[in-house]
């Protein structure tokens, strides 16, 4: 045993999205209780592959005391987890957080026209939706206009779908209850990264969904980006009361 450097995974931060997991092919990191931990430094290299897969930089490198990589443990350990997905049927989900499975939802069968009285399909194109479980780097952002809504806002407006989510990717979110820093950080990496063409808030009239808002303002900032940005807002009775272009430039 001598020093040499280990991954070191800050579990405040971590939010569980399962990526690093993905990225570890010695098989080093595992969810456990829904926080990324390192099994063993028995099976962590050292290199860091998982670093850059950290939307929220909650992994880092240390130099400490730690048993040598061991390659073949780390193959070993690898296939036994195969082998028990294998007995348990989950080969193909080898994590169970949506975050470490970011799919586009193909609609243009979907929403075909539709004979009278069909339900009105999903416009929902992509998942997550959830702003804290969407992988930065996840291929629909790519080029979006993007539809970031309140979380009560979908179930106040029954057109949603048909009114405000066609062509937009989503993502969603509680300003009041969620944490807002973490919010900013994460949009506006997204702002910066992903050439976003526009952004359309969708808020409830209540003044605490004011904070949505904000946080885009600031992640806009922050980002450097130029995107422009309309706010919708949705009152309690279910009607769009409201609906501007709004200045991203805090002040």
């Amino acid at each position: 045993m001598g020093k040499r450097n280990i991954v070191v995974i800050d579990e405040d931060k971590c939010n569980g999205c399962g990526l690093c997991v993905s990225a570890c092919v010695e098989g080093a990191i595992q969810l456990v209780d829904g926080k990324a931990k390192l099994v063993s430094d028995t099976y962590c290299d050292g290199l860091g592959a998982c670093l850059g897969e950290c939307p929220q930089d909650a992994i880092t490198i240390e130099q400490r005391e730690a048993v040598d990589f061991d390659e073949k443990a780390a193959k070993e350990h690898i296939a036994r987890t195969q082998e028990t997905k294998h007995a348990h049927g989950q080969i193909e989900k080898a994590c169970g957080c949506p975050g470490a499975n970011a799919k586009t939802i193909d609609r243009s069968i979907q929403n075909r026209k539709r004979p009278a009285g069909e339900s009105v399909p999903s416009a929902l194109t992509n998942w997550p939706v959830q702003i804290n479980l969407v992988p930065v780097n996840a291929p629909y952002l790519k080029g979006a206009d993007l539809l970031i809504s309140a979380d009560c806002a979908p179930f106040a407006f029954a057109d949603f779908h048909t009114k405000l989510l066609p062509g937009k990717i989503l993502l969603i979110g509680c300003p009041k209850l969620d944490d807002a820093n973490v919010y900013v950080e994460k949009l506006g990496h997204i702002f910066a990264n992903s050439g976003v063409k526009s952004v359309t808030i969708v808020r409830m009239e209540v003044p605490c969904c004011g904070g949505l808002t904000q946080i885009i303002k600031q992640a806009l900032a922050i980002s450097g980006a130029n995107i422009p940005v309309t706010e919708v807002t949705v009152g309690i009775s279910g009607d769009i009361i409201g609906e501007r272009r709004i200045d991203t430039v805090l002040v």
